[in-house]
């Protein structure tokens, strides 16, 4: 994945259009092993900070067990280097930990993946042609609701992601449903169920959901049904906080639609802009344990890990496919990865596993106007 500032890599989306192009490439390659030393791994890492990427952090957990590696900076004003345990903002990754409560509550029979959107939260999508009777919690998690992404809202885009509105409002509190509100007063991109999407208000109201059905925020219940368990000491759900706990790095954006001009360091800003579609902080060692953990039954009982990894095509990209909060994909050399990538203001992070769950990698760009993230996950899994 290019990183660079669009309305997707700033605002927690997981899939931007240079991902989509990047994993296009053949299938007839045959399949190769990582290489023992990581060598290839390094040299990517290395690559993205040539093209532009101001520090990048990574770490590969194997059957031969853990190894990290560092290139860049992570503070353009002093030269201090990336961390191995900098915690930093994984966006989009944050879908794969709300789809896992939700897969949680309906192992434990407190809702279904068929109720619908008003069985939760009546009259909340309406508008505009949406219309939460019908549409799934399943259809929120798979983006094929239709419903119309907050993020693409002319003015959020212009508040939000550009630099004269990103420096006045950075720390605007947005609350679930003003982000929803935005969203209904345009019109929905397709029939529910009729095609494919990715959306952000998709799991905004996934995050309401899982407060109507526990009586928690979703930060709360990722906290006690993930990260606790787990032990993630370096992941948390800030919520309106804007600073990112130590050790971190300091992350940079263009704040402008091309990557010319000035670099701002936006690591400052208020997540709630993102909510349940993108709020989190984590470490690359944190990413493995998780989606290492998820893969290998741990967060869920076998009928749910199923429905996680039942996924939908993607037009016009043969190896790539979207379950619930999990993506699918096929790497040049066969090897198939489960994972999520995650964009906002300065950071750019993908985290994967293989279906095993015994073979994973993480990484940051601390910046989100250059540098391939696809280019990294080929070197680690098949050696290129």
């Amino acid at each position: 994945m290019r990183a660079r500032t669009t309305l997707v890599a700033a605002t927690a989306v997981a899939l931007t259009t240079a991902l989509t192009t990047a994993l296009t490439t053949a299938l007839a390659a045959p399949a190769l092993a990582a290489t023992d030393d990581h060598a290839a791994t390094g040299t990517a890492v290395r690559a993205a900070v040539a093209a532009g990427v101001p520090g990048v952090t990574a770490t590969a957990q194997d059957r031969r067990g853990t190894w990290s590696t560092t290139a860049g900076v992570g503070n353009l004003r002093t030269g201090a280097p990336r961390s191995a345990d900098d915690r930093y903002r994984i966006a989009s990754i944050t879908k794969t930990f709300v789809a896992t409560v939700v897969l949680q509550l309906e192992a434990e029979g407190r809702l279904s993946l068929d109720d619908t959107v008003d069985t939760w939260l009546p009259g909340v999508v309406r508008g505009h042609g949406h219309d939460g009777r019908r549409i799934t919690l399943r259809q929120l998690l798979n983006h094929t609701s239709g419903i119309y992404d907050y993020t693409s809202d002319p003015e959020f885009t212009t508040r939000y992601l550009l630099a004269d509105g990103f420096l006045k409002h950075r720390n605007d509190t947005r609350t679930p449903g003003e982000l929803v509100g935005i969203a209904m007063a345009h019109g929905p991109d397709f029939t529910p169920g009729t095609s494919w999407s990715y959306s952000n208000t998709n799991y905004v109201l996934a995050g309401m959901v899982i407060e109507k059905a526990t009586g928690h925020g979703f930060g709360q219940e990722i906290e006690r049904r993930v990260i606790e368990p787990l032990r993630l000491r370096a992941t948390s759900v800030p919520g309106t906080r804007s600073t990112v706990p130590s050790p971190s790095s300091r992350a940079y954006s263009k704040l402008a639609p091309t990557a010319e001009g000035r670099t701002y360091d936006v690591t400052r800003l208020n997540p709630s802009l993102a909510s349940a579609a993108g709020e989190m902080i984590s470490s690359s060692a944190d990413l493995n344990r998780f989606y290492s953990a998820l893969l290998r039954g741990r967060l869920l009982p076998p009928q749910q890990l199923k429905e996680m990894k039942t996924t939908v095509r993607l037009d016009g990209v043969p190896n790539l496919s979207y379950g619930l909060g999990l993506m699918d994909q096929t790497l040049s050399c066969g090897v198939h990865v489960w994972g999520h990538t995650g964009g906002i203001h300065g950071s750019a992070s993908v985290a994967t596993t293989t279906a095993d769950g015994r073979h994973s990698l993480a990484l940051n760009f601390n910046g989100d106007w250059a540098g391939d993230l696809n280019q990294v996950l080929e070197a680690e899994y098949c050696g290129n």
